[in-house]
């Protein structure tokens, strides 16, 4: 039998492995792809049914009229198989939807007056949290584009991941992330081995005076969002907890001799990740929210992440990985 050439605009060929003849610039091939995006806007957390006082109280200086404001920066991440052309989206076409639906609606905005989900006069009005502000944007943007997650950072050390549930359209929770650091010295060695035996281990880090870091802790916990205060929980008794349990006891401290713990527990970066979640789950389930995740990163090459909870299922967890990287 002789062979047949390949029809006219057939993607299969000579020089194309069987993949690429199936799947010529990748069409079909499922990809996630991130878009960034900042806009600067003011807000002010104030209920009306709450006295000066109560506002005072349950708001900080978050309540102070006529309120402040933030630069934020928001990572979209959109997921699908890719075209013919080999994109997922065309990324004009990426810019011009968050700019329409988002950007160009609350750049140099107050956002309590922005958008009517936060008009607090009526019932369903909730206040411009980050958390309230980011399940706003997805509403907005998912008619638009296919949405897997979205991060929006209101600091460096404050920001809120919503990540697609498979069988909803708008996220029924939120993961709030805010981030503390503190200074402490650890030696890694196991008491019953001998220096040698630990240096083998541990390498340098089984000197006997040994050494120190400045750790970066990022704490997630994840919740609803209360459809009032538009928050997953107090973060202001948030981060006390942190403060309390992990930060004041932890700073400035020899970890192996200061904190009873790592009297029999190697400190390593893991270990220490794993107490600050034992330390903080229960305390942090009496908010209303459940701790996720905790992130110790230990020096600029080294960091521990250490999940609290069970993964959900329901979310999509490409979409995670791919705001981290955003």
């Amino acid at each position: 039998m002789t062979a047949t050439a390949p029809a006219q605009g057939s993607s299969s060929g000579p020089n194309l492995s069987p993949h690429q003849a199936v799947s010529r610039h990748g069409r079909g091939r499922p990809c996630v792809i991130t878009r960034r995006a900042t806009f600067s806007a003011s807000h002010l957390y104030w209920l009306p049914e709450l006295s000066a006082e109560e506002n005072q109280v349950r708001f900080g200086p978050c309540s102070l009229a006529p309120g402040h404001g933030h630069n934020y920066t928001l990572i979209v991440a959109m997921g699908g198989p890719l075209d013919g052309d080999g994109m997922v989206l065309n990324l004009s076409d990426v810019k011009h939807a968050i700019r329409a639906e988002v950007t160009a609606q609350l750049d140099f905005r107050f956002l309590n007056d922005a958008w009517p989900e936060f008009d607090l006069s009526r019932p369903e009005g909730r206040l411009p949290t980050t958390e309230a502000l980011c399940q706003a944007i997805w509403t907005r943007l998912a008619p638009k584009l296919p949405l897997v997650g979205l991060r929006l950072h209101e600091t460096d050390t404050l920001w809120v991941d919503l990540l697609a549930p498979l069988s909803a359209p708008t996220p029924m929770e939120a993961f709030l992330s805010i981030r503390t650091h503190f200074a402490a010295a650890h030696r890694l060695a196991r008491p019953e081995l001998s220096q040698g035996e630990n240096e083998a281990i541990y390498g340098k880090c089984a000197r006997p005076h040994g050494h120190g870091h400045n750790y970066l802790l990022d704490v997630t916990v994840r919740g609803p969002i209360d459809a009032r205060t538009g928050m997953v929980c107090d973060l202001a008794a948030l981060q006390q907890l942190v403060d309390d349990l992990v930060v004041e006891p932890f700073d400035h401290t020899f970890l192996n001799k200061d904190v009873e713990h790592f009297a029999s527990t190697v400190p390593t970066a893991e270990n220490i990740a794993l107490h600050i979640a034992d330390l903080l789950t229960g305390p942090i389930a009496a908010t209303g929210a459940r701790l996720h995740k905790v992130r110790l990163q230990e020096s600029p090459n080294n960091a521990a992440e250490v999940f609290a909870e069970t993964p959900q299922l329901e979310m999509v967890p490409a979409a995670l990985e791919a705001l981290v990287a955003g």
